[in-house]
């Protein structure tokens, strides 16, 4: 017991003597400079189908960047939160994995996710919509055709034999893998197409970078045994042939693909004078498989 008193003793002594100092650093802790506030200006695209005879217009909008996130994504949320909550816009994964936020930001078709905000603050960051594309709301197309056409690719994996797909585990070597490597990565966010002139004039028959680069990811397949029968829903004078290699999807998309590469080879296989990527149509042994 005394030696625990003792110990009391000295803690309580240590405290006085430490009282004076905390006093001394109270007082002269310097507040923290305020910032001066670094206003951006955001020139958006609005229109409201449901407001009769509204035309299109562009509506300003001021966020300091101080208080917002690096990304243009960052800038539109705080805007529908803070300022405007009848601002319309897709977005979901903020990781530029899903495609949802595309736009056309400052000229060029882009994840708002991705795009950082420019810090000049005397130059206003003008949004609109993917060009060429029926408006739903404000920063919302309608994709409903570009979406049935990547359903009629028919994307999936197809197969001749009598085995069922989730049966038995279909073999792909390490090289036939790496075939795909460029293809898989795309997220359909439609940036390519939408910047694709060929497109802009004949949406409704040519298909656009984005569903040919898909439909190319199954035809080079080792895994798919219906590289013919895929080739031959091209052969039409607008389905492939539309592409005049201007190259702007590969300019623009946001993932870093070449659909124009793509493109380029799947009309080398349909012309006859390439040959067609061999094709290992080999499984697992249902007894081997894992």
């Amino acid at each position: 017991m005394a030696l625990i008193a003792r110990a009391s003793a000295l803690l309580q002594s240590n405290l006085r003597l430490l009282e004076p100092a905390v006093r001394l650093a109270a007082t002269s802790a310097v507040p923290e400079e305020k910032k001066n506030p670094r206003m951006k200006k955001f020139s958006i695209y609005r229109w409201d189908p449901e407001q009769p005879g509204q035309k299109p217009y562009l509506k300003e909008y001021e966020v300091d960047l101080n208080d917002c996130g690096m990304m243009v994504l960052d800038a539109l949320i705080k805007i529908k939160n803070e300022q405007d909550s009848t601002l319309a816009f897709r977005r979901s994964c903020r990781e530029g994995i899903c495609g949802s936020c595309s736009m056309n930001i400052n000229g060029t078709n882009t994840l708002a996710c991705l795009c950082k905000i420019d810090e000049n603050l005397g130059k206003k960051t003008k949004i609109y919509p993917l060009p060429h594309m029926f408006v739903v709301k404000d920063l919302i197309p309608d994709l409903s055709n570009f979406y049935a056409q990547y359903k009629s690719i028919e994307p999936y994996l197809k197969r001749k034999d009598e085995i069922k797909v989730g049966e038995q585990q279909f073999y792909q070597s390490v090289e036939d893998r790496a075939k795909l490597d460029g293809l898989y990565e795309c997220i359909l966010c439609a940036c390519c197409s939408t910047s694709c002139p060929s497109y802009w004039w004949n949406s409704d028959k040519y298909l656009g970078p984005a569903v040919l680069l898909q439909s190319y990811r199954w035809i080079i397949d080792s895994r798919d045994q219906y590289l013919k029968e895929r080739l031959d829903k091209f052969r039409d004078e607008f389905s492939v042939y539309r592409c005049h290699t201007i190259m702007n999807c590969t300019t623009v998309c946001p993932k870093g693909l070449n659909p124009g590469q793509a493109i380029a080879e799947i009309k080398k296989l349909m012309s006859g004078l390439w040959k067609e990527p061999s094709k290992n149509a080999s499984v697992i042994p249902a007894n081997t498989a894992q």
